[in-house]
């Protein structure tokens, strides 16, 4: 993550955590979530992107997707309703 301007973080879906792909969600957070010290390597104005929904403490600690000088999540997630609506719609008259 070094020097990234923007962080963007993706759901572990938790089915895989029981067919033994991941050997903890302790584990899994360890070496891949996103805390204080990974992000410390990035950018001080980095921005934080989840497109939901979040499994806190897996992928990304609470404290970094609260973080409301860095979190850019609920805005995601908001418009990525109507990006895809947007979408839909150029297909759907396309047909």
């Amino acid at each position: 993550m070094k020097d990234c301007d923007i962080i963007m973080m993706l759901r572990l879906q938790m089915e895989r955590m029981e067919s033994n792909f991941i050997p903890s969600v302790r584990e899994y957070f360890h070496y891949y979530g996103l805390d204080e010290e990974k992000l410390s390597f990035a950018k001080p104005d980095a921005l934080i992107m989840h497109p939901g929904p979040i499994n806190r403490g897996v992928e990304i600690d609470s404290r970094m997707a609260d973080d409301i000088n860095r979190s850019v999540i609920l805005q995601q997630v908001e418009m990525g309703v109507a990006v895809r609506q947007a979408v839909l719609e150029m297909l759907a008259k396309a047909a």
